[in-house]
């Protein structure tokens, strides 16, 4: 989900860098996360009219006016760049779609664990990285630090 905000927003923007720090703060996969940006990436630049058209409409919406002032008043606040009908409307939509790309990943990671990874381990070339030395090694430092 961290992956599709950073793919669905422009990158060069403050709310950027703050998902950024999130994935390294909150030990979010940092591969996944960024091949997830990259694929989001080509599907955001497909909807950029989609993302202007809801930008243009939150923008101009006359009871927001007050906001939008206070807002470009704050300091940092105008590095977001909000004030532009692309980055506001993707921000918007990827908000609304957040949580559910979240369920929707949690629900294939399991799968995926479920499938994919079980026939893994029964491969004879999983078995033999098992008994090397290197996995022995990887086995010691999970133990240290495991995952929550």
């Amino acid at each position: 989900a961290a992956g599709f905000i950073l793919g669905m927003t422009p990158f060069l923007s403050l709310q950027s860098f703050i998902v950024f720090v999130f994935i390294l703060f909150f030990r979010v996969q940092f591969t996944a996360a960024f091949v997830t940006a990259f694929f989001f990436s080509f599907i955001a630049f497909g909807l950029d009219p989609l993302f202007h058209h809801v930008g243009k409409i939150v923008l101009s919406t006359p009871s927001l006016y007050p906001l939008w002032e206070t807002m470009y008043n704050t300091p940092l606040i105008p590095y977001t760049r909000f004030n532009n009908t692309v980055v506001m409307g993707s921000a918007v939509v990827t908000l609304f779609l957040s949580p559910l790309i979240f369920m929707v990943s949690l629900l294939l990671i399991k799968k995926y664990r479920n499938i994919v990874v079980t026939k893994f381990k029964g491969t004879k070339f999983f078995k033999a990285f098992k008994a090397s030395k290197l996995y022995k090694l990887y086995s010691h430092y999970n133990s240290l630090y495991p995952r929550s």
